[in-house]
Order: structure tokens, then sequence, then C-alpha cells
């Protein structure tokens, strides 16, 4: 196919915001757009097909700085959800049909109202999704999640870069992932992660350095198997993600000198099913202030859902929203290479 990215924007344009990272990949001249790819499966304009998933993302705030962390999360963010959002979020969880409340930040278990999040969505019937770090659980005020996760049935989805130390303190930080270890060992005491309890535990992998996921079930197998092996670690699934070419994985692989030669590989594995399967799809995201976005990655590239349909959460209209046309960008090249990639891991 050749080149696919002459030179990019240079950091300073491309890291200035979120908005400014989705200028500079827009301005690419891509040999195809994603768009075009999309037309010649079918699949443009790319619709929802309703709203299964409600994901809030609760605040930037995290305990951790990780290095391929798309929402620039950190100790030093204070962006958290309001009250008012909150309560608003919490009247469309109780009164919708919307069956699964996905809870993910930063660290979403440092918002204040966290455990009212939970406890009033498994009131109202909904499955319940924690996206955790893990080494909050070992926090002294967070020493109670283990046990509060067991409770109300929280599905937990972990991240774990690799099932080695040096791959995961290489993007996480020095000592997390003996951290984590502690963690997943904690949880699986508690009954997470072994079949029949109906405590599921799942991890995410993403890749470390500029190539995309292996395939999903063998490295499941895998990763069942070493965990087991090297730790006694038992969890159900493991979900394989792409590293999105923006925030502070847009820097590294800018200053690295790799963003060409990974966008090109992005753009080159591109899958017409993985892109049907897309989450966007499903699934309708919730920023820290009420903003209404199609997914994570959009959320994190301020790029709000259509302008034909309601912009904020208190304008929620379900019909309207379950069938909106998806907003596009040269990043959602990320979500569809090889066997595609979402927060519930590969789509094809």
């Amino acid at each position: 196919m050749g080149r696919v990215l002459p030179t990019l924007q240079k950091a300073q344009n491309a890291l200035a915001s979120g908005r400014a990272q989705q200028v500079a990949l827009a301005g690419v001249p891509l040999a195809r757009s994603f768009e075009d790819r999309l037309e010649d499966a079918g699949l443009f304009p790319l619709h929802a097909t309703g709203i299964e998933i409600l994901q809030v993302n609760v605040g930037k705030k995290c305990n951790q700085t990780c290095r391929h962390c798309h929402v620039d999360a950190g100790p030093d963010r204070t962006e958290m959800m309001p009250d008012d959002v909150l309560d608003r979020v919490l009247e469309i969880i109780e009164s919708s049909e919307i069956p699964i409340v996905d809870i993910t930040g930063g660290a979403p278990e440092l918002h204040k109202r966290w455990k009212e999040i939970v406890v009033r969505s498994r009131a109202a019937g909904k499955h319940v999704i924690d996206r955790c770090n893990l080494t909050i659980t070992l926090l002294p005020n967070y020493s109670y999640l283990p046990e509060f996760f067991a409770e109300h049935s929280v599905e937990v989805v972990a991240s774990l870069p690799h099932y080695r130390q040096k791959g995961t303190d290489t993007q996480r930080g020095d000592g997390v992932f003996e951290q984590s270890v502690e963690a997943l060992q904690r949880l699986n005491t508690l009954g997470y992660g072994e079949e029949g309890t109906g405590r599921v535990l799942n991890l995410v992998t993403n890749p470390v350095g500029t190539f995309l996921p292996g395939n999903q079930v063998a490295l499941e197998a895998d990763w069942k198997r070493q965990m087991k092996r090297l730790y006694g670690i038992e969890f159900n699934h493991l979900y394989t993600i792409t590293n999105m070419p923006i925030s502070r994985y847009l820097e590294f692989l800018d200053e690295s000198g790799a963003l060409d030669e990974y966008m090109e590989r992005l753009v080159n594995a591109f899958n017409p099913a993985a892109a049907a399967g897309v989450m966007c799809r499903n699934t309708l995201s919730i920023g820290w202030d009420g903003q209404l976005y199609d997914c994570d990655f959009n959320q994190m590239l301020e790029m709000p859902v259509q302008p034909r349909v309601p912009q904020t959460i208190f304008e929620f209209e379900p019909e309207a929203l379950g069938r909106r046309e998806i907003v596009l960008g040269p990043h959602c090249f990320g979500c569809t290479a090889g066997a595609g990639s979402s927060c519930g891991g590969a789509t094809a």
C-alpha cells in the first residue's frame, strides 16, 4: 500500500488538547479515509444499534500515572463528576431499560459517590462493571473494595499489560505489577475468577510496544496457564485492546519516531468484520461533565455525539441516541485493526 502517512504535525499541535490531537490526525492525508473503508464494507454511515451499555466516566483522578493511558488520568487531575450530573445519571439508570452500567475513570472508586452508583444500579437490576486498576484496593481507605465488589456482584475488569513484571511496570510504574498480583490473589480468595461463583474477574492487556494485540483466544489460554502457574491466580476472560494513538500514547509514538509506522500498521490492518462490531454501536459514553459521546476514545478527543441528537445527559432521549450516526475519525482505525478492539476486547 506504500507509505500511508506522510509527516504528521509535531507534538506541540498534536498534544495541546484532545481536540488538537484529533485535528492533527484528521489533517493527515491518508491514502484512504476511515469513511472510505466503511463505505467499501457497506457500513457507512455507521449507526448505533441501540444502547446496551451505559459507560459512565466519573472523573480523571487516579492513583496511578500510566504511560499508555488514553484518559491522561493521574493523581493531579481534578475533574470529577459533579452531583447534578451524577443525580441525572442515576435517574436514567433507574428509569431506563439499559441493562449494563460500566463505571470507569481515572480510578472510578475515588469518586465520593462511587458506592452509591453501584448500590443503586444493582437495586435497579443492572449488571455493573467496574474498571479497576487493582492497586487502588491496597490503599488503606479503599481496602474494603474486594468485599464490596463481592457483596454487590460487581464484574471487575482489571488492566494488566503483561503477566511478567517488566512488561507491566514499564507501562504502569515500578511496583505496580507486584501490587496487582496481590490484589488479584485477594479477589480470588473471595471467589472472583472461579467458574460458577458469579463473581466475574476479567483482565485487559494491551501490547507493550508499537504492534497489534495477538489472537485473543490463544493469549487467554496462555495467560490462564501462566497466571495459575506463576502466581496461583485465576480469572474468567482476557480482553485484548489496541493502543490508541491519542493522549499519552500519541506522545510516546511521536517522541519515539514511531507514529507514522504505527498508524500505517493500523490502516493496513483494517478489518470489516471488526468494524461491524465496534463498541460505539451498542454503548453510550457519558463524560464526567455530562457530555455524551459515542465511545470513551471520542470522549478523550472531545468529539461529542453528532449534533442532531441530545448532547448532554440532561437531554437524554434513548430512542434518538440509540439510532444515532456515529462520529468518526482517523483514530477509529485503532478499533478496527486486526481482530478489532473495544472495552470488551476483540470484536471479530
